[in-house]
């Protein structure tokens, strides 16, 4: 390493403070440390860091604040913030406040090290290597090791909202227990990280997270993949192979579509959570495990149930614990708290500086009904940053199936009459189910087939929608 100042370290938990000067310095960093901010601050007036590695939560100053002053005493300095999960609002604030990057416990060396060297170039950090895959063990976190128990949840749970907030205290109740979590919740509102969240704030924190997708894997294979298979046991077993199950001993188990499991592999699953043993395919003998099982899906359970196409006996197997992910449009302002982050942490990993939304943007943000959930804004933002250099967001930079925000006209004279009265004695006589197919198959047709905006007028979830036109198809 080049020599230099030190980096300066301000971070208040011992063990954690530890972990991180032991990285630094087995890299060739020379390092100064603090663990309050009356501390930090007189380290850094006399040692002339030109890197600060910052947690934001310290015990006798806000962080912000001390940020803010370091960078009045000294504008060049290059800060790296530190936050836990819960509190990347802050981090987004601390990067508007001119901090240089912002870490989220739990991080990785590598992305750690990475951050460090990028301050010390003075270039903004590259974009981040992607998920582990399904299936594999993901890296160990150097803040795992000894993170506090009383982390906030969920570093993409941004949002503030009445709905939130319950979903965020039933994730720190049922943490640290050994129940089934079964969360539910439309397409993109975040189930596979809820499920992190459970398993990040538990004593498995340390061991695996293991998540298998039920409907994207065929069904003759999904039995391998779940329970594994020994070597000769079918064709193209060429050696032995773990399954998800096994992979996952020590940790947590994240069954995602559970719904979409085949009604073979269900029976083999309910066996499963009654012995913690495993059999993969070709084995003769079974192997004991010790798994916490959480599982998903976009689908009504119970109605699943009731048509035949999940065990009942497994629904209540695994229906310990219900969390329901609310609809994005159901989340008040989260929609802005959660564009404005994204926005932020996408800059960072594309080397580029936005200043905000516009007012036009954010009313556009705040009406649109985001049928795709959080996924579908995130994937705007994404889109914003990569296709645009920086600058405030408007509404010419915004992707056109976003921008284009027709707005939805009102139900033909049929479905809206001007004497209720009359409308209603006409569906006098006519089965529950048979009126409720008439409106729905109208509102479709208003709207050019689109599921969406119809369930926007019927006011229901575009998932439930589907399920009943399914329905329909199927019978």
């Amino acid at each position: 390493m080049t020599a230099g100042p030190p980096l300066l370290l301000i971070e208040d938990t011992p063990s954690l403070q530890m972990v991180y000067c032991s990285v630094l310095t087995n890299a060739g960093h020379a390092v100064r440390s603090a663990g309050t901010a009356a501390e930090g601050l007189a380290a850094f007036k006399d040692s002339g860091a030109n890197v600060v590695l910052l947690d934001l939560m310290l015990p006798d100053r806000d962080g912000l604040d001390l940020m803010q002053e370091m960078l009045t005493l000294r504008p060049e300095v290059m800060i790296i913030v530190i936050t836990a999960n819960g509190s990347i609002n802050r981090a987004v604030e601390a990067m508007r406040l001119g901090a240089h990057e912002f870490l989220v416990k739990p991080f990785d060396e590598t992305r750690f090290l990475s951050a460090v060297d990028n301050a010390l170039a003075g270039r903004p950090a590259p974009r981040r290597s992607p998920a582990p895959a399904p299936g594999t063990a993901p890296r160990r976190s150097i803040t795992a090791i000894a993170a506090p128990a009383t982390a906030a949840v969920g570093t993409s749970f941004v949002g503030s909202s009445e709905a939130m907030a319950k979903v965020h205290a039933k994730i720190r109740s049922v943490a640290r227990s050994m129940a089934t979590v079964f969360i539910t919740g439309e397409s993109g509102t975040g189930k596979e990280l809820c499920a992190l969240a459970v398993h990040d704030h538990s004593a498995r924190a340390t061991g695996p997270f293991i998540a298998l997708n039920c409907g994207a894997i065929p069904t003759d294979l999904l039995e391998s993949e779940v329970f594994g298979h020994v070597k000769g046991s079918f064709t193209g077993a060429i050696s032995d192979k773990p399954g998800a199950a096994e992979a996952a001993d020590g940790g947590t188990l994240f069954l995602d579509e559970i719904c979409e499991m085949a009604p073979a592999l269900q029976t083999k699953l309910l066996r499963f959570l009654q012995t913690s043993t495993v059999q993969p395919v070709g084995a003769t003998k079974p192997r004991k495990v010790n798994v916490r099982i959480i599982c998903a899906t976009n689908q009504d359970p119970l109605e699943a149930v009731r048509r035949g196409r999940f065990r009942e006996d497994l629904y209540y197997r695994l229906f310990v614990v219900p969390i329901h992910m609310p609809a994005l449009r159901d989340r008040a302002e989260d929609v802005i708290e959660i564009a404005e982050t994204a926005l932020m942490r996408f800059s960072v990993e594309e080397g580029k500086r936005f200043d905000g939304f516009s007012p036009e943007v954010a009313a556009l943000f705040r009406r649109l009904p985001w049928p795709g959930n959080v996924r579908q804004l995130l994937n705007v933002i994404r889109n914003i940053v990569v296709m645009h250099e920086g600058g405030l967001v408007t509404p010419d930079m915004l992707p056109a199936i976003v921008a284009d925000d027709q707005p939805i006209a009102p139900l033909p004279a049929a479905l809206a009459p001007s004497q209720p009265e009359a409308a209603a004695e006409a569906l006098v006589g006519r089965p529950l189910a048979e009126v409720e197919r008439m409106v729905i198959e109208a509102t479709l047709k208003r709207f050019d087939g689109s599921v969406p905006k119809a369930a926007r007028v019927l006011d229901l979830a575009p998932s439930t929608l589907y399920r009943k036109i399914d329905g329909w198809k199927e019978a």
